[in-house]
């Protein structure tokens, strides 16, 4: 099964579609242009990695991760995992990760700095799909924790 049919039959269940797009959604930047919304709207997903434990933190495309914040809310310090990493823990190639039916039982920290818009767009699986969704469906999907570890890039 490729990634974007798993992330489609994951997301069945909650009656949530996926946006397939002709332009790349690689990028915050990138989708935000395809999608023809803000920057902050767009919910990207990135994987840490630290001395015993890996996590996943879903947070708006303007925002930065603060790593005292990080290492504050997961107990140790992080760092950004590698595109080889981010393939082995969640199962999607960079541009396309996600936090929904990853490969490892990941912890998923939800960044309330998604809160601003009613609706954000994660990626599917594919660096050129999206799927529109609510931070409050972010956190019961995923199982998430909601936090604060981001801060906007000005």
């Amino acid at each position: 099964m490729d990634a974007i049919d798993k992330v489609k039959e994951f997301l069945d269940p909650y009656g949530l579609r996926i946006i397939e797009l002709e332009e790349s959604t690689r990028t915050s930047d990138l989708a935000a242009q395809a999608l023809g919304v803000e920057v902050g709207q767009i919910a990207k997903t990135l994987a840490f990695v630290g001395k015993t434990k890996a996590v996943l933190v879903v947070t708006s495309g303007d925002t930065r991760i603060d790593n005292k914040s990080l290492r504050k809310t997961v107990g140790e310090k992080m760092r950004m995992a590698s595109p080889e990493e981010a393939l082995e823990l969640t199962g999607y190639a960079p541009g396309g990760v996600c936090p929904f039916g990853v490969a490892q039982d990941l912890p998923v920290l939800i960044d309330l700095s998604m809160e601003r818009f009613p609706v954000v767009y994660d990626a599917a699986g594919t660096p050129n799909s999206a799927v529109p969704v609510s931070v409050e469906q972010l956190l019961t999907i995923t199982g998430g924790t909601p936090c604060r570890v981001s801060q906007i890039q000005s």
